[in-house]
């Protein structure tokens, strides 16, 4: 047995060299994928000494293998003995990082990241950062992409001469040759100050930070934007002024809109990590530049912000700052030719009206919501409908009762049926707002009418907004406005509509509860038992098996029962089917 069990040994390393050499990617995948249940049957002895050598020379193969291999070596530590040894995964992540295909690489930065924690500081500066010194210094710009990332996870644990070396090569790397290797650097500019000490933040960080912010690739100069998030959360407030301010007042105003549109969509990040001095004085300006922008793009991302920009003011100087400095500009894009533009401002105008309060609302800010209500974007009165509850708890709704109407209207009819579903499900919403009054009189045609739309998904959205409604304005409204309405339907002609009569009771039985389900629906549920079509007859069996539970057990022997056993006779192998289950679910086989 023992010979037996030494040849045994052997097998998995055989077995997963063969895998590793054979045509089909998808074997090869899959190999790479139960490494660690190999590298279990192998030992950590072997799995150190024979299988981490083997998988770092066959470091050529598809990309789909290499970003398995990639990850799974992130948690292999255990299996090659623990901490002490983490540092022979070090050689085939090195090798990982280095290749061509950036998802691979990104990849293996990954789990380097992760298996740099489980070195010991010693380890670290024996095996970690040698590495990281060889992929920033390597000869293709793959490496040194790749060794960006790694900076900001050594600095920290390491003494203050190899301190200094990480900061040299990171220096280097901030004025490459290659863009893509500073567009690498500015990406991690950021979470790298984050680990440094203050003094080399201020002269070591920020000249890179105004060089990249400066480069002559925009690619690389919007990201150094995001690093100035960082950046100013990190320095005190005296230093901000000269230090930071300059490259982003040039940032606000740079040549090519990606990075203005950078600048507008970190803009309330920017906002806060500056403080509420320079915002007043700076960023307002900067922010009203950014919303008159040329391009869309950066108006649109500058109107996402709005409501945030405006929450985070100071409190003092609030009111006045919005009302003279940002509502100017807030009116001119609600005309704005962009649609784009319109309805990223519709998707968050109504928030300022909690800031404002009720009289601005009213004389300000109104007039733009019931422009907006009328506008030729769906999407824009869609959104605008779609975050009513701001402006209800200020002002209430009914000021804009008499204007929502039509818009609601108009999209409730819209070519456009995922303009249609939208609406519907704001509709419980709505009517909650309303009130019943309001809704029976102006909203209930509007949700039956959706009942007979001629796509399925509306048709069974609007079951659904009937239940919801049912819940918020209770049974009594229900049996007097809806059901009569819904139970009207299983004589119309069209089988279809026949069908949503039924999954309108499935829907309202239990909301409708006992009394009404028994009185006034299941006499309807049984009579269309004989439908001639069969989709409806097994349907009714369904809705049967669903509203059984709600009936009391004689209501369902001496009225329920009897339809399934004729149902479970049908000449249609489907109603007989249905017919048959509902019989078992509610005991009555």
């Amino acid at each position: 047995m023992a010979g037996a069990d030494g040849d045994d040994s052997l097998y998995p390393i055989a077995v997963l060299i063969d895998e590793l050499r054979n045509e089909d990617v998808q074997l090869r995948l899959n190999s790479i994928k139960k490494l660690s249940t190999i590298a279990l049957a192998l030992g950590v002895e072997r799995t150190r000494t024979e299988l981490l050598p083997f998988l770092t020379d066959t470091i050529y193969d598809e990309d789909e293998v290499l970003l398995a291999l990639a990850e799974q070596l992130g948690s292999f530590t255990t299996l090659v003995g623990g901490p002490e040894f983490v540092h022979c995964l070090l050689p085939p992540l090195e090798s990982l990082a280095t290749v061509e295909e950036t998802v691979v690489r990104d990849k293996a930065v990954e789990s380097l990241r992760k298996i740099s924690h489980e070195h010991s500081p010693v380890d670290l500066e024996a095996h970690f950062v040698p590495l990281v010194k060889r992929l920033a210094s390597g000869d293709w710009f793959t490496s040194r992409t790749s060794a960006c990332g790694l900076f900001s996870v050594c600095y920290p644990r390491v003494s203050s001469t190899v301190k200094a070396e990480i900061r040299q090569h990171f220096r280097n790397l901030c004025s490459d040759d290659t863009p893509m290797v500073r567009r690498a650097a500015a990406s991690k500019l950021g979470e790298f100050a984050k680990v440094l000490e203050l003094e080399y933040v201020k002269n070591d960080i920020i000249p890179l930070f105004t060089n990249l912010a400066s480069d002559e690739q925009d690619s690389v100069r919007l990201l150094a934007v995001e690093a100035c998030v960082s950046i100013a959360q990190l320095l005190p407030e005296e230093d901000l002024e000269a230090l930071v301010m300059p490259t982003l007042r040039q940032a606000t105003e740079d040549k090519s809109w990606r990075v203005r549109y950078m600048v507008a969509d970190k803009f309330s990040e920017l906002q806060k990590a500056v403080g509420p001095e320079i915002t007043k004085n700076d960023l307002v300006p900067a922010f009203q530049n950014l919303l008159k922008d040329c391009e869309a793009e950066v108006r649109a991302a500058g109107a996402h912000k709005v409501k945030e920009f405006c929450e985070n003011l100071p409190a003092d100087g609030r009111e006045a700052i919005i009302m003279n400095h940002i509502l100017p500009y807030v009116k001119e894009l609600v005309s704005d030719s962009n649609q784009h533009v319109k309805s990223a401002l519709a998707s968050v105008i109504m928030g300022l009206s909690t800031i404002l309060g009720k009289d601005n609302t009213i004389e300000h800010l109104l007039p733009l919501f019931l422009a907006q209500l009328k506008d030729e974007c769906p999407e824009v009165r869609l959104n605008i409908i779609s975050n009513l509850d701001c402006v209800n708890e200020v002002i209430g709704i009914r000021q804009l009762s008499q204007s929502l109407l039509p818009a609601i209207v108009e999209l409730a009819e819209d070519t456009k049926w995922r303009v249609r579903l939208a609406i519907i499900e704001y509709m419980p919403l709505l009517a909650g707002q309303l009130g019943v009054e309001f809704f029976d009189e102006k909203l209930n045609s509007l949700c039956m009418a959706w009942l007979v739309d001629h796509v399925y998904a509306i048709r069974e959205a609007a079951t659904n907004n009937l239940m919801k409604l049912v819940e918020k304005f209770g049974a009594e409204w229900a049996q007097n406005t809806i059901v009569p309405k819904v139970l009207a339907m299983a004589n119309d002609p069209n089988y279809l509509h026949r069908m949503t009569t039924l999954f309108c009771v499935n829907a309202l039985s239990e909301a409708c509860g006992k009394e009404i389900t028994t009185k006034l629906m299941l006499p309807i549920v049984l009579k269309m038992a004989v439908d001639q079509v069969a989709n409806v007859r097994f349907n009714v069996a369904k809705s049967l098996q669903r509203i059984g539970p709600v009936l009391d057990s004689n209501t369902v022997q001496s009225d329920v029962k009897p339809v399934l056993q004729k149902l479970g006779q049908d000449e249609d192998m489907d109603v007989k089917y249905f017919a048959q289950e509902a019989m078992t679910v509610l005991s009555l086989a």
